[in-house]
C-alpha cells in the first residue's frame, strides 16, 4: 500500500491512503491520525490500512479525493530517529581517492552511518532555503525504510522483518562546511540541513520482484535543473542490504517505531549511469582531468528525484525542489 501525510495546522499533519496509481487519497482518522500513530500500532493497523487501499484502487470509496504532491509533508514530517548509511562503498573510495586517501579496509564489512537532524524534514517539493550558495549545496537521491519496533541486538538474518515502508530521501548536504567539522573528530552537524523524503511511503509488497529482501532493484533517476543527471541502480553495488544496516544501527540500542534508515547516496561503479548527488561527478572530474567543473547548486537549481517501475509508473511520486534564499521571518 502507498501512504502520505496530509499537511494541517497540526505538524504532524493527517494520515491517508493513496491509491497505486497516485491519483487518489482517503483520510482514515478511525484507523490513526498520523502516521507515527499507525507505526506504533503497526500490529493492529497495517491490515485496515491494507483493507481501504485496495477498496481505493477498486473504485469502491467514494469519500475520495486527488492526490496532491503539493498538500503533503514528507511521509513522517519529523521522526524519532533519522540514520543515514553510506552503503555504496564504491562512492565512498571514490572520494577518498580523488583526495589521495586510502580507505579502510573495514568499510568493506562494516557500515558508516551518522545519525541525522529528524525534528524538521522539508516537504518534497518544498523550496530548500539556505543562507549562502558558498556552503556548497549538494542534493544526494537516496532510498530509506522505516521500522516498526526493533529490538536490540536484532541479527541481519531478523531485521527485515522489522521494515514497514520504503520511501526516496534527498539528504541535502552543504559540502564546503563538512571538512572543517570532520577535521573536529565529531561527526556532521552544521552541513547536513533538513532532509526530504518522496510524497508517499509504500509498503515493500508494492516493488514486487524489485525488491529482493535487502535491496531496491531499480534505478534511481535525478534530474538537475531539467536535464537528467543520474540513474544509477540502487540495488547494483549496494554493499550493505537494509537488513544489515538495521542490525548495525540496533546493535547497541533497541531502534524505535518510526525509525528511518537511509542508504547513503546511491551509486554505481558503472560510471555511464550517472550520479546520485554533485560531489561524486566532481570527484570523477578531478580524477579524469585533474580539477571539477560540474559546481555546487546556487539559487534557482532545481532538483527532481524519482523512481519507476518496470511499467515506467511512478512509485513513490517525485521529490521536486528549488534551492532559495533563505530569510528569516
Amino acid at each position: 500500500m502507498k501512504l502520505a501525510t496530509l499537511k494541517t495546522a497540526h505538524r504532524d499533519g493527517q494520515l491517508i491512503v493513496v491509491s497505486q496509481d497516485l491519483t487518489l487519497a482517503v483520510k482514515v482518522p478511525d484507523i490513526a491520525m498520523n502516521f507515527q500513530q499507525a507505526l506504533d500500532n503497526w500490529d493492529k493497523c497495517e491490515r485496515p490500512l491494507k483493507t481501504i487501499y485496495l477498496e481505493l484502487n477498486e473504485g469502491k470509496i467514494k469519500e475520495n479525493f486527488p492526490f496532491d504532491a503539493q498538500k503533503v509533508h514528507s511521509p513522517l514530517p519529523r521522526a524519532y530517529q533519522w540514520a543515514d548509511a553510506s552503503a555504496y562503498v564504491n562512492h565512498v573510495q571514490l572520494v577518498r581517492k580523488s583526495r589521495g586517501v586510502e580507505m579502510p579496509a573495514s568499510f568493506w564489512t562494516d557500515p558508516l552511518m551518522y545519525q541525522g537532524g529528524s525534528d524538521s524534514f522539508l516537504e518534497p517539493c518544498a523550496e530548500i532555503a539556505l543562507a549562502d550558495p558558498a556552503w556548497g549545496i549538494d542534493f544526494e537521491a537516496e532510498v530509506a525504510v522505516i521500522t516498526k519496533d526493533v529490538p536490540m541486538g536484532v541479527s541481519p538474518e531478523e531485521a527485515g522483518a522489522y521494515i514497514v515502508c520504503l520511501m526516496l530521501v534527498n539528504d541535502i548536504s552543504l559540502r564546503n562546511l563538512a571538512k572543517a567539522e570532520l577535521e573536529k573528530g565529531f561527526g556532521f552537524f552544521n552541513c547536513k540541513p533538513s532532509s526530504s523524503f518522496s510524497p508517499v511511503a509504500v509498503t515493500l509488497d508494492e516493488l514486487k520482484e524489485a525488491w529482493d529482501g535487502q535491496k531496491v532493484q531499480l534505478p534511481l533517476v535525478s534530474h538537475y535543473n531539467g536535464k537528467l543527471f543520474g540513474q544509477p541502480n540502487a540495488g547494483i553495488d549496494m554493499t550493505f542490504g537494509f537488513p544489515k544496516l538495521i542490525s548495525h544501527a540496533a546493535k547497541t540500542r533497541p531502534l524505535s517505531a518510526g525509525t528511518i534508515i537511509g542508504s547513503g547516496t546511491v551509486s554505481n561503479e558503472d560510471r555511464t549511469k550517472g550520479s546520485s548527488c554533485i560531489v561524486e561527478k566532481r570527484m570523477l572530474e578531478i580524477i579524469e582531468q585533474g580539477k571539477p567543473t560540474t559546481e555546487f547548486m546556487n539559487f534557482g537549481d532545481t532538483i527532481r528525484i524519482e523512481m519507476f517501475d518496470k511499467q515506467g509508473f511512478s512509485i513513490f511520486g517525485a521529490i521536486n525542489q528549488k534551492v532559495t534564499k533563505y530569510e528569516r521571518k
